[in-house]
């Protein structure tokens, strides 16, 4: 197996973790644990989303919160954006990348936006130009790229036809998203073997959750085939509200244990995300759903 040298992990569980979460997360709280977060190697993090508040609760306070974090030198402060309404909140709080999303399937798309595919795209270019026009890279995410919780299996070459219009906006990079987490690796290398004579591997990410225990098989296949950038959630954090029976993210300490196994380059200590989980665990009173935090509750702490 040729492997990369090095990987970038970007964590999203201040935004795409605590979506999800059924207890209200105060904004305090939310910084804290983003400040942890900077203290442990990450030099990527998505900090919130600037959807409307009725859509998402949990992550109503958005602007508040990139006004309580501290920011450190070397890490990229994310937000999820969905409109210009989203955009203009999101600049005014000077949130280093603009982060725009869609799915791959129509069902999925609209429940989760509220638009056909058709409809979105002119709303996310508004987006994605204007955040450009205000020196910000915009990353994009496309939601249910191997199966859709309504539609069933996606064909790659939808996937495709969506991600070069995406590409064709202006953003910087793609985050391909299993979003049921319901793919194999076998899937997964169909969709890259579609994808990748098209999109430099360098401006893709991959983006799993492990609703059946195989988000770390598909990012080794993806690593297999030249992916170097991937998302994932401390403590396994997460979900999808428009996608019943999608458990979390692959969790991000997971994953680093597997890359640091296999000798592969992150600058993520885990160290630090174990106390970044700590953390967490005592702001939700409950243990987070990740191995390695299981096995230090069981073995480190002995």
């Amino acid at each position: 197996m040729k492997l990369p040298k090095k990987v970038t992990i970007k964590e999203v569980g201040p935004r795409d973790g605590l979506q999800n979460e059924p207890q209200q997360v105060g904004t305090e709280n939310k910084a804290a644990w983003i400040n942890r977060l900077s203290e442990s190697g990450l030099s990527y993090i998505e900090v919130t989303s600037f959807v409307h508040p009725k859509w998402i609760p949990q992550l109503a306070d958005a602007a508040d919160v990139l006004s309580s974090i501290k920011r450190k030198p070397g890490i990229t402060y994310a937000a999820l954006v969905p409109n210009r309404q989203g955009l203009k909140r999101a600049l005014e709080s000077n949130v280093d990348e603009v982060s725009v999303f869609m799915s791959a399937s129509e069902a999925h798309n609209k429940n989760n936006i509220n638009k056909t595919i058709a409809e979105t795209l002119p709303v996310l270019q508004e987006v994605v130009s204007e955040a450009k026009a205000a020196g910000k890279t915009v990353r994009g995410y496309l939601s249910t790229v191997i199966a859709c919780p309504y539609e069933g299996a996606v064909p790659p070459e939808q996937v495709k036809k969506v991600a070069a219009q995406l590409f064709n906006m202006g953003i910087d990079e793609l985050s391909l998203g299993e979003t049921i987490g319901v793919a194999v690796p076998t899937e997964v290398e169909r969709l890259l073997e579609v994808l990748l004579p098209e999109f430099a591997a360098d401006r893709l990410a991959m983006h799993f959750h492990d609703t059946r225990g195989t988000a770390l098989a598909n990012i080794s296949k993806s690593l297999e085939m030249g992916i170097t950038t991937f998302d994932s959630a401390l403590g396994g954090l997460g979900g999808c509200p428009y996608a019943k029976g999608a458990s979390g993210n692959a969790a991000t300490e997971d994953l680093l244990y597997m890359l640091d196994a296999m000798g592969i380059e992150t600058g993520v200590r885990m160290e630090g995300l174990i106390e970044a989980g700590e953390l967490m665990e005592s702001i939700l009173g409950k243990p987070l759903n990740s191995r390695q935090m299981d096995i230090y509750r069981r073995v480190e702490k002995e």
